[in-house]
Protein backbone atom coordinates (compact mmCIF):
# COMPACT_ATOMS: atom_id res chain seq x y z
CA UNK A 1 0.00 0.00 0.00
CA UNK A 2 2.91 2.37 -0.76
CA UNK A 3 1.06 4.46 -3.28
CA UNK A 4 -2.23 5.27 -4.27
CA UNK A 5 -4.27 5.79 -0.97
CA UNK A 6 -5.42 8.87 -1.27
CA UNK A 7 -3.03 10.03 -4.28
CA UNK A 8 0.69 10.13 -2.01
CA UNK A 9 3.23 11.68 -3.95
CA UNK A 10 6.47 9.59 -5.00
CA UNK A 11 8.75 9.38 -1.83
CA UNK A 12 11.80 11.43 -1.90
CA UNK A 13 13.20 11.77 0.83
CA UNK A 14 16.04 14.61 0.56
CA UNK A 15 18.29 15.34 3.71
CA UNK A 16 16.28 18.80 3.36
CA UNK A 17 13.22 17.53 4.02
CA UNK A 18 14.74 14.93 7.43
CA UNK A 19 12.45 15.95 9.92
CA UNK A 20 15.10 14.07 12.92
CA UNK A 21 16.25 16.11 15.80
CA UNK A 22 19.59 16.90 13.32
CA UNK A 23 17.74 18.69 10.54
CA UNK A 24 14.60 19.94 12.56
CA UNK A 25 14.08 22.51 15.34
CA UNK A 26 10.93 21.50 16.66
CA UNK A 27 12.10 17.70 16.89
CA UNK A 28 8.90 15.62 15.49
CA UNK A 29 11.39 12.62 14.66
CA UNK A 30 10.96 10.25 18.58
CA UNK A 31 9.54 6.80 17.54
CA UNK A 32 9.36 6.81 13.70
CA UNK A 33 8.02 10.19 13.30
CA UNK A 34 8.73 12.83 11.13
CA UNK A 35 7.44 16.54 9.50
CA UNK A 36 8.92 18.00 6.16
CA UNK A 37 8.80 20.98 5.22
CA UNK A 38 6.53 23.14 2.80
CA UNK A 39 7.31 25.30 -0.18
CA UNK A 40 9.47 28.61 1.10
CA UNK A 41 8.06 31.71 1.33
CA UNK A 42 7.93 33.76 -2.33
CA UNK A 43 10.72 35.66 -2.82
CA UNK A 44 12.76 33.00 -1.83
CA UNK A 45 14.67 35.38 0.85
CA UNK A 46 17.33 33.21 2.91
CA UNK A 47 15.66 34.55 6.05
CA UNK A 48 12.37 33.26 4.97
CA UNK A 49 12.01 30.07 7.65
CA UNK A 50 10.45 26.78 5.22
CA UNK A 51 7.36 25.77 6.68
CA UNK A 52 6.44 22.17 8.27
CA UNK A 53 3.99 19.74 8.19
CA UNK A 54 2.04 19.39 11.25
CA UNK A 55 1.46 15.63 10.81
CA UNK A 56 3.28 13.50 13.44
CA UNK A 57 3.67 9.83 12.16
CA UNK A 58 4.27 6.92 14.88
CA UNK A 59 5.41 3.19 14.37
CA UNK A 60 4.57 1.08 16.63
CA UNK A 61 6.58 -1.22 17.57
CA UNK A 62 9.26 1.55 18.01
CA UNK A 63 11.96 2.73 15.99
CA UNK A 64 15.38 0.75 16.49
CA UNK A 65 12.93 -1.63 18.79
CA UNK A 66 14.75 -5.22 19.05
CA UNK A 67 13.33 -7.98 20.69
CA UNK A 68 9.86 -6.58 19.29
CA UNK A 69 6.48 -8.52 19.63
CA UNK A 70 5.74 -10.88 17.29
CA UNK A 71 2.16 -11.81 18.76
CA UNK A 72 0.74 -7.96 17.87
CA UNK A 73 0.13 -6.47 14.56
CA UNK A 74 2.70 -3.56 13.30
CA UNK A 75 1.02 0.08 13.36
CA UNK A 76 1.32 2.96 12.18
CA UNK A 77 -0.69 6.10 12.87
CA UNK A 78 -0.73 9.74 12.19
CA UNK A 79 -1.62 13.04 14.25
CA UNK A 80 -2.54 16.31 12.98
CA UNK A 81 -3.07 14.92 9.42
CA UNK A 82 -4.05 12.13 7.33
CA UNK A 83 -1.59 8.94 6.31
CA UNK A 84 -0.97 8.58 2.62
CA UNK A 85 1.06 5.70 2.08
CA UNK A 86 2.44 3.03 4.43
CA UNK A 87 5.36 0.05 3.37
CA UNK A 88 6.59 -2.45 6.15
CA UNK A 89 9.00 -4.89 4.14
CA UNK A 90 11.13 -7.33 5.74
CA UNK A 91 14.96 -7.91 4.91
CA UNK A 92 14.28 -10.27 2.17
CA UNK A 93 11.97 -7.28 0.27
CA UNK A 94 8.38 -9.26 1.32
CA UNK A 95 5.66 -6.91 2.25
CA UNK A 96 3.72 -7.00 5.62
CA UNK A 97 0.16 -6.30 4.62
CA UNK A 98 -2.38 -4.09 5.96
CA UNK A 99 -5.47 -1.68 5.81
CA UNK A 100 -6.32 2.05 6.45
CA UNK A 101 -8.43 3.53 8.51
CA UNK A 102 -11.55 4.65 6.96
CA UNK A 103 -10.56 8.06 8.17
CA UNK A 104 -6.78 7.87 6.68
CA UNK A 105 -5.44 8.32 10.75
CA UNK A 106 -4.01 4.94 11.00
CA UNK A 107 -2.47 1.66 9.55
CA UNK A 108 -2.80 -1.81 11.19
CA UNK A 109 -0.81 -4.99 9.63
CA UNK A 110 -3.28 -7.74 8.52
CA UNK A 111 -0.98 -10.41 10.18
CA UNK A 112 1.47 -9.89 13.19
CA UNK A 113 5.27 -10.06 11.64
CA UNK A 114 7.12 -13.20 11.85
CA UNK A 115 9.71 -13.66 14.51
CA UNK A 116 13.11 -13.12 14.74
CA UNK A 117 13.02 -11.01 11.60
CA UNK A 118 13.96 -7.16 10.74
CA UNK A 119 11.52 -4.99 9.53
CA UNK A 120 11.12 -1.36 8.15
CA UNK A 121 8.89 0.96 7.67
CA UNK A 122 8.07 4.12 5.10
CA UNK A 123 5.18 5.78 5.99
CA UNK A 124 4.01 8.98 4.48
CA UNK A 125 1.12 11.52 5.60
CA UNK A 126 -0.57 15.35 5.04
CA UNK A 127 -1.47 17.53 7.37
CA UNK A 128 -4.60 19.90 6.51
CA UNK A 129 -2.32 22.46 4.63
CA UNK A 130 -1.04 19.05 2.45
CA UNK A 131 2.26 19.24 3.60
CA UNK A 132 4.10 16.36 3.52
CA UNK A 133 5.56 14.51 6.68
CA UNK A 134 7.53 11.27 6.42
CA UNK A 135 8.39 8.60 8.29
CA UNK A 136 11.39 5.84 8.39
CA UNK A 137 11.69 3.35 11.27
CA UNK A 138 12.88 -0.12 11.82
CA UNK A 139 12.32 -2.81 14.28
CA UNK A 140 13.32 -6.40 14.93
CA UNK A 141 11.23 -9.30 16.06
CA UNK A 142 12.10 -11.17 19.28
CA UNK A 143 13.30 -15.35 18.15
CA UNK A 144 10.87 -17.28 21.14
CA UNK A 145 12.78 -19.37 23.47
CA UNK A 146 10.65 -22.24 23.63
CA UNK A 147 8.92 -23.95 20.31
CA UNK A 148 7.60 -26.84 18.55
CA UNK A 149 7.90 -28.93 15.68
CA UNK A 150 5.49 -31.31 13.59
CA UNK A 151 7.48 -34.65 12.24
CA UNK A 152 4.93 -35.64 9.58
CA UNK A 153 4.85 -38.38 7.31
CA UNK A 154 4.30 -39.04 4.39
CA UNK A 155 7.44 -37.76 2.95
CA UNK A 156 7.60 -34.69 0.91
CA UNK A 157 7.79 -36.24 -2.92
CA UNK A 158 6.80 -39.66 -2.30
CA UNK A 159 4.42 -42.33 -3.96
CA UNK A 160 2.35 -43.90 -1.08
CA UNK A 161 -1.24 -46.18 -0.73
CA UNK A 162 -4.33 -45.51 -0.88
CA UNK A 163 -4.67 -45.79 2.69
CA UNK A 164 -1.45 -43.21 3.80
CA UNK A 165 -3.45 -40.51 6.30
CA UNK A 166 -1.15 -37.72 6.91
CA UNK A 167 0.00 -38.24 10.54
CA UNK A 168 1.78 -35.23 11.94
CA UNK A 169 3.77 -36.03 15.76
CA UNK A 170 4.77 -32.73 17.16
CA UNK A 171 7.90 -32.34 19.92
CA UNK A 172 6.22 -30.93 22.38
CA UNK A 173 2.34 -31.26 23.68
CA UNK A 174 -0.35 -28.81 22.15
CA UNK A 175 -2.75 -27.14 24.64
CA UNK A 176 -4.33 -25.03 21.89
CA UNK A 177 -5.34 -27.59 19.80
CA UNK A 178 -8.00 -25.23 17.65
CA UNK A 179 -4.95 -22.95 16.89
CA UNK A 180 -2.66 -25.22 15.69
CA UNK A 181 -5.00 -27.46 13.72
CA UNK A 182 -6.21 -24.14 12.01
CA UNK A 183 -2.59 -23.84 10.60
CA UNK A 184 -2.45 -26.92 9.22
CA UNK A 185 -4.12 -27.75 6.02
CA UNK A 186 -4.58 -30.79 3.60
CA UNK A 187 -5.99 -29.91 0.20
CA UNK A 188 -6.22 -33.21 -2.21
CA UNK A 189 -6.83 -33.37 -6.34
CA UNK A 190 -9.37 -33.97 -7.13
CA UNK A 191 -11.03 -32.63 -4.41
CA UNK A 192 -12.48 -34.95 -0.84
CA UNK A 193 -13.21 -33.66 2.89
CA UNK A 194 -10.86 -34.17 5.18
CA UNK A 195 -10.41 -33.94 8.65
CA UNK A 196 -8.11 -34.35 11.32
CA UNK A 197 -8.39 -36.13 14.11
CA UNK A 198 -6.63 -35.75 17.46
CA UNK A 199 -5.29 -39.11 18.89
CA UNK A 200 -3.22 -37.19 21.66
CA UNK A 201 -1.46 -34.01 22.87
CA UNK A 202 1.39 -34.53 20.31
CA UNK A 203 -0.51 -36.42 17.31
CA UNK A 204 -3.26 -35.07 14.94
CA UNK A 205 -3.66 -37.12 11.49
CA UNK A 206 -5.77 -36.52 8.80
CA UNK A 207 -7.54 -38.50 6.61
CA UNK A 208 -10.97 -38.77 3.93
CA UNK A 209 -14.11 -40.29 4.80
CA UNK A 210 -12.90 -43.08 2.51
CA UNK A 211 -9.74 -44.53 0.75
CA UNK A 212 -7.86 -42.15 -1.22
CA UNK A 213 -8.70 -42.60 -4.84
CA UNK A 214 -5.47 -44.01 -6.96
CA UNK A 215 -3.63 -41.06 -8.63
CA UNK A 216 -4.69 -38.00 -6.24
CA UNK A 217 -2.41 -35.51 -5.25
CA UNK A 218 -2.09 -34.10 -1.78
CA UNK A 219 -0.48 -31.30 -0.30
CA UNK A 220 -0.08 -30.52 2.94
CA UNK A 221 0.11 -26.75 4.20
CA UNK A 222 2.39 -26.48 7.19
CA UNK A 223 2.19 -22.79 8.59
CA UNK A 224 3.05 -23.41 12.47
CA UNK A 225 5.53 -20.77 12.59
CA UNK A 226 4.73 -18.08 15.53
CA UNK A 227 2.22 -20.20 16.45
CA UNK A 228 1.45 -20.55 20.11
CA UNK A 229 0.88 -24.09 20.81
CA UNK A 230 1.22 -24.25 24.05
CA UNK A 231 1.60 -21.19 26.76
CA UNK A 232 5.47 -19.50 25.50
CA UNK A 233 5.86 -22.42 22.90
CA UNK A 234 5.71 -21.39 19.11
CA UNK A 235 5.84 -23.25 16.22
CA UNK A 236 8.72 -22.84 13.97
CA UNK A 237 7.74 -24.35 10.04
CA UNK A 238 6.31 -22.95 7.20
CA UNK A 239 6.27 -25.49 4.16
CA UNK A 240 4.86 -27.26 1.69
CA UNK A 241 4.80 -31.27 1.78
CA UNK A 242 3.09 -32.75 -1.64
CA UNK A 243 2.61 -36.60 -2.17
CA UNK A 244 0.79 -38.95 -4.97
CA UNK A 245 -1.32 -41.53 -3.68
CA UNK A 246 -0.09 -44.47 -6.21
CA UNK A 247 -2.24 -47.70 -8.10
CA UNK A 248 -4.65 -48.94 -5.14
CA UNK A 249 -4.14 -51.99 -3.58
CA UNK A 250 -5.34 -53.75 -0.76
CA UNK A 251 -5.00 -57.11 0.95
CA UNK A 252 -7.64 -59.26 3.33
CA UNK A 253 -5.90 -61.57 5.29
CA UNK A 254 -8.21 -64.36 6.62
CA UNK A 255 -6.81 -66.32 9.38
CA UNK A 256 -9.51 -68.55 9.22
CA UNK A 257 -8.67 -69.84 5.31
CA UNK A 258 -4.71 -68.85 6.23
CA UNK A 259 -5.38 -67.00 2.82
CA UNK A 260 -3.87 -63.50 1.95
CA UNK A 261 -6.16 -61.74 -0.92
CA UNK A 262 -4.90 -59.01 -2.76
CA UNK A 263 -6.74 -56.49 -4.85
CA UNK A 264 -5.54 -54.24 -7.48
CA UNK A 265 -7.16 -51.58 -8.94
CA UNK A 266 -10.25 -53.68 -8.37
CA UNK A 267 -9.10 -56.84 -9.55
CA UNK A 268 -7.58 -59.79 -7.33
CA UNK A 269 -3.94 -60.09 -8.77
CA UNK A 270 -2.81 -62.62 -6.15
CA UNK A 271 -3.74 -65.11 -3.22
CA UNK A 272 -1.35 -66.16 -0.82
CA UNK A 273 -0.88 -69.16 1.47
CA UNK A 274 -0.05 -67.43 5.30
CA UNK A 275 0.02 -68.58 8.90
CA UNK A 276 -1.30 -66.06 11.38
CA UNK A 277 -1.05 -65.41 15.42
CA UNK A 278 -1.35 -68.97 17.35
CA UNK A 279 -3.95 -69.17 19.93
CA UNK A 280 -1.72 -67.90 22.47
CA UNK A 281 -0.36 -65.20 20.49
CA UNK A 282 -3.25 -63.88 18.34
CA UNK A 283 -2.90 -61.52 15.54
CA UNK A 284 -5.12 -57.94 16.13
CA UNK A 285 -7.69 -57.69 13.66
CA UNK A 286 -9.05 -54.47 11.75
CA UNK A 287 -7.73 -52.20 9.35
CA UNK A 288 -3.93 -51.79 9.00
CA UNK A 289 -1.93 -49.36 6.38
CA UNK A 290 1.98 -50.98 5.80
CA UNK A 291 4.22 -47.83 7.58
CA UNK A 292 7.54 -49.12 7.34
CA UNK A 293 9.12 -52.17 5.09
CA UNK A 294 12.23 -53.66 5.37
CA UNK A 295 14.15 -55.92 2.74
CA UNK A 296 15.71 -57.78 5.93
CA UNK A 297 14.85 -57.01 10.24
CA UNK A 298 15.72 -58.24 12.72
CA UNK A 299 13.48 -59.37 15.12
CA UNK A 300 13.50 -59.57 18.74
CA UNK A 301 10.92 -60.97 20.93
CA UNK A 302 11.98 -59.07 24.22
CA UNK A 303 11.23 -55.92 22.36
CA UNK A 304 7.78 -56.86 22.50
CA UNK A 305 7.62 -58.19 26.19
CA UNK A 306 7.65 -61.70 25.23
CA UNK A 307 11.08 -63.19 26.98
CA UNK A 308 13.82 -64.88 25.45
CA UNK A 309 10.98 -67.08 22.77
CA UNK A 310 13.02 -65.92 20.01
CA UNK A 311 15.58 -63.54 18.18
CA UNK A 312 15.86 -63.51 14.27
CA UNK A 313 18.55 -61.34 13.00
CA UNK A 314 18.06 -61.80 9.09
CA UNK A 315 13.69 -61.38 8.67
CA UNK A 316 13.09 -61.05 5.12
CA UNK A 317 10.72 -58.81 3.42
CA UNK A 318 9.18 -57.15 7.06
CA UNK A 319 6.53 -54.60 6.15
CA UNK A 320 5.67 -53.15 9.48
CA UNK A 321 1.43 -52.72 10.05
CA UNK A 322 1.21 -51.55 14.01
CA UNK A 323 3.69 -49.48 16.06
CA UNK A 324 3.99 -52.19 19.07
CA UNK A 325 5.39 -54.50 16.73
CA UNK A 326 2.95 -56.42 14.50
CA UNK A 327 4.19 -57.24 10.73
CA UNK A 328 3.70 -59.59 7.61
CA UNK A 329 6.72 -61.01 6.37
CA UNK A 330 8.43 -63.53 4.86
CA UNK A 331 9.24 -67.16 6.67
CA UNK A 332 12.04 -69.27 6.10
CA UNK A 333 12.53 -71.18 9.52
CA UNK A 334 9.49 -72.61 9.73
CA UNK A 335 8.08 -75.66 7.30
CA UNK A 336 6.19 -74.64 4.39
CA UNK A 337 3.08 -77.30 5.70
CA UNK A 338 1.97 -74.22 8.03
CA UNK A 339 0.97 -71.95 5.29
CA UNK A 340 -2.13 -72.17 4.81
CA UNK A 341 -2.97 -75.01 7.45
CA UNK A 342 -1.86 -73.63 11.03
CA UNK A 343 -1.96 -70.49 12.59
CA UNK A 344 1.89 -70.32 14.72
CA UNK A 345 2.94 -66.87 14.92
CA UNK A 346 3.31 -64.75 18.09
CA UNK A 347 1.49 -62.49 16.33
CA UNK A 348 2.62 -61.33 12.68
CA UNK A 349 1.41 -62.53 9.64
CA UNK A 350 3.84 -64.97 7.68
CA UNK A 351 4.70 -65.95 4.05
CA UNK A 352 6.94 -68.96 2.40
CA UNK A 353 9.64 -67.15 1.72
CA UNK A 354 14.00 -67.85 1.76
CA UNK A 355 16.83 -66.87 4.24
CA UNK A 356 18.36 -63.85 2.26
CA UNK A 357 15.48 -62.61 1.08
CA UNK A 358 16.96 -62.86 -2.79
CA UNK A 359 14.51 -65.98 -3.99
CA UNK A 360 11.85 -64.26 -6.39
CA UNK A 361 9.74 -67.16 -6.43
CA UNK A 362 8.95 -67.24 -2.88
CA UNK A 363 5.52 -65.51 -2.21
CA UNK A 364 7.24 -63.55 0.65
CA UNK A 365 9.28 -61.57 -1.94
CA UNK A 366 6.52 -60.87 -4.41
CA UNK A 367 4.24 -59.31 -2.11
CA UNK A 368 6.73 -57.71 -1.01
CA UNK A 369 7.61 -56.27 -4.28
CA UNK A 370 3.85 -55.50 -5.02
CA UNK A 371 3.22 -53.65 -2.11
CA UNK A 372 3.94 -49.84 -1.21
CA UNK A 373 3.67 -47.90 2.37
CA UNK A 374 0.41 -46.59 2.60
CA UNK A 375 -0.98 -50.31 1.67
CA UNK A 376 -3.74 -51.47 3.45
CA UNK A 377 -4.04 -55.26 5.25
CA UNK A 378 -6.98 -56.24 6.67
CA UNK A 379 -6.92 -58.97 9.28
CA UNK A 380 -10.20 -61.05 9.94
CA UNK A 381 -10.97 -63.74 11.86
CA UNK A 382 -7.56 -63.55 13.97
CA UNK A 383 -9.66 -64.37 17.04
CA UNK A 384 -8.59 -60.99 18.91
CA UNK A 385 -9.87 -57.92 19.27
CA UNK A 386 -9.50 -54.83 16.24
CA UNK A 387 -6.39 -53.15 16.46
CA UNK A 388 -6.30 -49.39 18.56
CA UNK A 389 -6.33 -46.43 15.95
CA UNK A 390 -3.75 -44.90 17.38
CA UNK A 391 -1.61 -48.49 17.21
CA UNK A 392 0.10 -47.49 13.90
CA UNK A 393 -1.39 -45.66 10.90
CA UNK A 394 -4.58 -47.25 11.71
CA UNK A 395 -7.33 -44.90 11.88
CA UNK A 396 -9.62 -46.49 9.27
CA UNK A 397 -10.94 -48.75 12.09
CA UNK A 398 -12.74 -45.55 13.13
CA UNK A 399 -16.33 -44.72 11.97
CA UNK A 400 -16.10 -41.09 10.24
CA UNK A 401 -18.66 -39.42 12.88
CA UNK A 402 -16.15 -40.78 15.67
CA UNK A 403 -13.35 -39.36 13.45
CA UNK A 404 -14.92 -35.99 12.90
CA UNK A 405 -15.05 -35.70 16.37
CA UNK A 406 -11.58 -35.76 17.22
CA UNK A 407 -11.14 -32.42 15.05
CA UNK A 408 -10.57 -29.28 17.03
CA UNK A 409 -12.21 -27.28 14.67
Amino acid sequence: MLAGLIGAPVLLLAACNDNSASGSANGNGGNGSGGSSGTPAPGGGSSSAPKTSAAVITVTPADGATGASFSDPVKVAVANGTLTAVKVTDSTGKELAGQLSTDGTSWTSAAAPASGTKYAVVAQALDKDKLEADSNASFTTATPANTFVGYFTPEDGSTVGVGMPVSINFSKPITDRKAVQQAITVIAEPGVEIVGHWFSSTRLDFRPQEYWAKGTKVTLKLRLKDVEGAKGVFGTQSKDVRFTIGRAQTSVADLATKKLTVTTDGQVSAVYKISGGSPEHTTWGGKMVISEQFTQTRMNSQTVNLGSEYDIADVPHAQRLTTSGTFIHGNYWSSTSIFGGQNTSHGCVGLIDAKGAQDSSTDGYKFYKSSMVGDVVEVLNSGDKTVAPDNGLNGWNMTWTAWKAGSAV
